[in-house]
Formats: C-alpha cells, sequence, structure tokens
C-alpha cells in the first residue's frame, strides 16, 4: 500500500481527478468535500499528506490548515486558484508546508508529494547533538530545544533549523534552502523559504521583529548565529 493521501477539495470533479491521478500513481487516496468532514477523517484515520483547497465552504482552507496543524505535523499542500501572494503567504503561514495551484500540474504535484514523503521519512543522518548558543538539535530525535524547553516544530521548520545549523555563522541563499529542505530545483517558490523562516523566527527568538539568532543577510540569504 502506498502512503495515505487526504484531499479535502468541494469542486466534485476537481477532487475525482485528483483522487483518480494519485491513486493512479500507488497512493491510498480518501477524499471529503468540505473542512469539516476533512478534520474528521483525518482524526478518524491520519493521513501521510494533506491536499487543501483554499476555497472551502464552511471553514475555509486556512482554518483548516491552523487546525490540522495544531494537533499535527503531517504534512499539508494547499491547493489555490490564483499564485498571488496572499493566498500562497496566508496559507503558508497557517502552517503549510507547500502549495500547488489550479489547473493543477500533475507532473508537479506528483514532484512535490515525492519531496514531502522523503522529508517526512527520511532518517536521521547520525545521532549527534548540534549545539548552536542556546539551541540544541537532537539530529536522531528529530527534537530541538531552546534553553531545555522542546520546541514544537513543523517538519519542514526542523530541517530548515537543521540545514541551517549544520555550519552556523554560513550564509545559505534561498536557492540553497529550497534545494536542501525542499529537495526542489526547477518547482521551487523562494516564498516557501521566507515564511518558513519567519514561523521558525516566532518559535526561536525572544523577539521576532528583532532577530538575533536566525537572521537576514542582505541580498545573501539566512544564517543561524554560533
Amino acid at each position: 500500500m502506498g502512503a495515505r493521501i487526504l484531499v479535502i477539495e468541494d469542486d466534485e470533479s476537481i477532487r475525482s481527478a485528483l483522487s483518480m491521478f494519485l491513486e493512479s500513481e500507488g497512493y491510498t487516496v480518501a477524499d471529503v468535500e468540505n473542512g469539516e468532514e476533512g478534520l474528521v477523517a483525518f482524526n478518524q484515520r491520519p493521513a501521510d499528506i494533506v491536499l487543501v483547497d483554499v476555497m472551502l465552504p464552511g471553514l475555509d482552507g486556512f482554518e483548516v490548515t491552523r487546525a490540522l496543524r495544531s494537533a499535527s505535523d503531517v504534512p499539508i499542500v494547499i491547493v489555490t486558484a490564483r499564485s498571488d501572494t496572499h493566498d500562497v503567504v496566508a496559507g503558508l503561514e497557517a502552517g503549510a508546508d507547500d502549495y500547488v495551484t489550479k489547473p493543477v500540474v500533475t507532473k508537479e504535484l506528483t514532484a512535490r508529494i515525492r519531496a514531502l514523503l522523503r522529508r517526512s521519512t527520511m532518517g536521521p543522518l547520525s545521532d549527534h547533538v548540534v549545539r548552536i548558543g542556546e539551541i540544541e538539535i537532537h539530529l536522531k530525535a528529530q527534537v530541538a530545544r531552546l534553553r531545555d524547553d522542546e520546541l514544537r516544530l513543523t517538519r519542514t521548520e526542523f530541517h530548515l533549523l537543521c540545514a541551517l545549523g549544520e555550519n552556523p555563522g554560513w550564509v545559505l541563499s534561498r536557492t540553497q534552502l529550497l534545494e536542501r529542505v525542499w529537495d526542489y530545483d526547477y518547482f521551487g517558490d523562494i516564498r516557501l523559504v521566507d515564511v518558513t523562516v519567519r514561523r521558525l523566527r516566532a518559535k526561536i527568538e525572544d523577539d521576532p521583529s528583532k532577530p538575533v539568532r536566525l537572521v537576514t543577510v542582505r541580498g545573501l540569504g539566512y544564517k543561524l548565529q554560533p
């Protein structure tokens, strides 16, 4: 049996097409038509990846994403009819790991799902504990701590912290982070990096508006201060 994917989409034709395509790719698919049913379905049987349409009746995709994220670190992909910054950023800030736009390009969707599954199932490279200032990253346990308090990170946020923590003080460009964290080359969008950095800062900085740990190097990228 392949990975289980939950599709939350109110348009029956799109929902059916996505389900048929994903099943043809070897995935086990459950599909529902609204956010309320989606949350119930996930609570009854958690999925490995959730695809959430932004424009849902009742609970919209942003609310569904926030609800899922409050209870789980499951990889979430928002599906939007528009690629404008507002919808994409709002979805990512709600806790989504990635997005695709309608009409969905199946090759792109497959690449994103495979990358998400690789990240969510990959094992640690070592059992070392990486220490950067007051932050500890326990690679084998996939846990990070700040001043001995465990940080509640999504899988993407954890992998971002690891990527930056591999070489403290080194600047990584957005493109490098897309390749290392999202495993993307030509499907990537730097907004994924910027929004995830903001989310991570909210969890590791005393004042996220004045970061001292995860800092921006203008024109170059980001670095984690040793």
